[in-house]
């Protein structure tokens, strides 16, 4: 995986010159590697929302019990995506971003899971007002909320997620 790391990070790298004026080498890299994972969100999140769940209410039941829940389909989406989201972004910010920081792998993946747990509450309440109160298209209103969890992302990965130990 280091050697995709490495490619990865070449490949960024190349593309940095131009800013290097206006951003450190650093947040070229995340704004790229975040930029990757975003992309992802949305393919997956319009991909699975239009042909897999296709617009429709989804009832779910809890293994080895009778109870049943149901999510609406913009929810029942971004349940499936975050996961695959959660695990690309960690990889990228931890292989390719941040990686002076020093602390053990697990304790960053505790501390980035806290970081995008605030985030998908970000999303779940976000999702809830633009969708159902607004009422306004789901891929939209995620690529909106996404802008607020971007900020909230990049401070919280640096200055606690990936930091140096002290």
């Amino acid at each position: 995986m280091n050697c995709l790391a490495q490619i990865i990070t070449k490949i960024i790298d190349f593309f940095y010159p131009p800013f290097r004026r206006i951003m450190s080498e650093q947040l070229f890299r995340y704004a790229a590697c975040g930029g990757g994972n975003l992309v992802l969100d949305w393919v997956l999140y319009f991909l699975i929302y239009n042909f897999v769940i296709g617009h429709d209410l989804v009832y779910y039941q809890l293994p080895v019990t009778h109870y049943q829940f149901c999510l609406t389909p913009h929810i029942a989406t971004l349940c499936i995506v975050f996961p695959i989201t959660l695990l690309t972004g960690f990889w990228l910010q931890k292989n390719v971003t941040f990686t002076q920081s020093d602390l053990h792998s697990a304790r960053q993946l505790v501390r980035y899971i806290l970081i995008v747990a605030v985030n998908l509450a970000i999303n779940y309440f976000g999702l809830k007002l633009c969708v159902e109160t607004l009422g306004w298209y789901p891929t939209p209103s995620k690529m909106a909320i996404t802008l607020v969890t971007v900020a909230v992302s990049y401070f919280g990965q640096k200055y606690y997620t990936f930091r140096k130990s002290r």
